[in-house]
């Protein structure tokens, strides 16, 4: 049975890499033994490190970049541009030379929670954990948890 797998030639993947069935990959890396489940999108230029776990329905957008042992949660959204817009001032169609990607940031082993949106421009800290269904407006220190809408400091890890 066809898996409706969509991989452009220009994707490189590491070695014992897992695809489910119903992905879009393009122009993007994927690391050694990571993890990409059903109906997750991953495009041009942005990196998925080593040994991750990107669940089901999963959005990682260009200028993007995951680190080694990073968990995505379910339906989790990530966004490239500070303003998003349809047409240009002149009211024709967007096109790539009409806006920035401004790039996002998650570190070795942190994990967001399913149903999060991490908004462009941030950085998500090694070890840090999101809460499910956050919303990720500015950057997250290493070993901390954050939760909410938008998402707010709950306290670290390993409180010493």
């Amino acid at each position: 049975m066809e898996s409706f797998n969509r991989i452009a030639p220009d994707v490189l993947l590491g070695a014992d890499v897992i695809i489910s069935g119903f992905v879009n990959l393009y122009g993007c890396r994927i690391g050694d033994r990571t993890k990409i489940g059903a109906f997750v999108e991953i495009q041009k230029n942005a990196s998925v490190g080593r040994d991750c776990k990107i669940s089901s329905h999963t959005f990682i957008c260009e200028g993007v970049h995951i680190g080694d042992g990073v968990f995505v949660g379910h339906g989790v959204t990530f966004i490239n541009d500070k303003y998003p817009g349809a047409v240009t001032a002149g009211g024709s169609l967007q096109t790539e030379a009409d806006w920035a990607v401004v790039e996002t940031r998650v570190h070795d082993g942190a994990s967001i929670g399913s149903g999060s949106t991490i908004l462009s421009g941030v950085t998500i800290g090694a070890g840090a954990m999101i809460g499910a269904g956050s919303v990720v407006t500015r950057s997250v220190p290493d070993g901390e948890i954050w939760a909410g809408n938008p998402a707010r400091f709950f306290r670290k890890i390993n409180p010493e």
